[in-house]
């Protein structure tokens, strides 16, 4: 049986407190309301008893993310980074106009865009925090030198929190005891986008949306 523990929603509880009397260790009584992890032993009286369903009970292991296909994979980034664009405009249409109707309207499509590149992301397989697509993005913001606004300590944070729980594939070259070959890097010879792996002939840029034939590969020496 997979292994949970109890999570509370703070929005949905309604103060009732039935939790405090069924949860045998103490778990759910907690100054800030937030449900003590340690004491919690997963037995879900809590959850069930609680009238509001605030609390929910949560695998301690995630489960591995599903693999996608890299062509699916390639257009679900180019439409996330069309969303993101979008957004962005949205934006400077809002702050820039002193007509309240269209600022209104500007800040709906801003929102709009930022869930849809939400959705369009978690089905690129960034659903789970805990899977290794999530873990080696965070790990790229860290090195990425076109991402100098990242705040730097958050992402170490996150990455000390979320542990991947997918052990990467173990290569030929590593199982012989050789250097583990570096994936290609592709640069974008218009905005300076990187890519890291094999660049499909019908890749675009997710950020300025040149075909592939714009990238040039990147020297090992280099990267």
């Amino acid at each position: 049986m997979m292994k949970k523990f109890a999570m509370r929603n703070l929005r949905l509880c309604t103060k009732d407190c039935l939790c405090l009397y069924v949860c045998p260790t103490g778990a759910a009584d907690t100054e800030n309301s937030i449900i003590d992890r340690e004491k919690c032993i997963g037995c879900g009286a809590c959850a069930e008893s609680c009238p509001s369903k605030a609390i929910s009970m949560v695998p301690v292991d995630m489960p591995p993310q599903q693999p996608k296909e890299a062509a699916v994979l390639n257009k679900l980034n180019a439409l996330s980074g069309s969303k993101t664009a979008q957004e962005a405009v949205a934006r400077e249409l809002g702050q820039s106009t002193h007509n309240p109707a269209l600022d209104q309207l500007a800040r709906a499509l801003e929102k709009s865009n930022r869930l849809m590149a939400e959705d369009i992301l978690r089905e690129a397989g960034y659903m789970l925090p805990q899977s290794g697509n999530a873990n080696r993005f965070l790990r790229s913001m860290l090195n990425h030198p076109d991402y100098a606004d990242v705040p730097v300590e958050a992402v170490k944070r996150l990455l000390e929190l979320l542990p991947a729980n997918e052990e990467e594939p173990e290569t030929e070259s590593a199982r012989d005891g050789e250097p583990e070959a570096r994936p290609e890097r592709w640069r974008c010879t218009v905005c300076g986008y990187i890519h890291e792996g094999p660049l499909p002939e019908d890749f675009t840029c997710p950020r300025c949306k040149q075909p592939a034939s714009v990238f040039e590969r990147i020297p090992e020496d280099e990267a």
